[in-house]
């Protein structure tokens, strides 16, 4: 049995265009001049820092 081309896009094109997409939007990011700075949330939203949240913080990394 022979297979026939589908029409349109496959699964191995669209991660071909993702492949190369990828580094050309970094590239243009990199390349567009100035990067703001985000802002850090005020004191009200921010978390704590207490002996829970870093215990929190400790355990919950790789």
């Amino acid at each position: 049995m022979s297979k026939t081309k589908e029409e349109g896009t496959t699964r191995r094109d669209f991660l071909k265009l993702a492949g190369t997409a990828a580094p050309a939007a970094v590239a243009a990011v990199s390349l567009s001049g100035e990067a703001e700075a985000a802002e850090l949330p005020t004191d009200d939203t921010r978390m704590q820092d207490t002996a829970h949240t870093r215990a929190y913080l400790d355990s919950a990394r790789f």
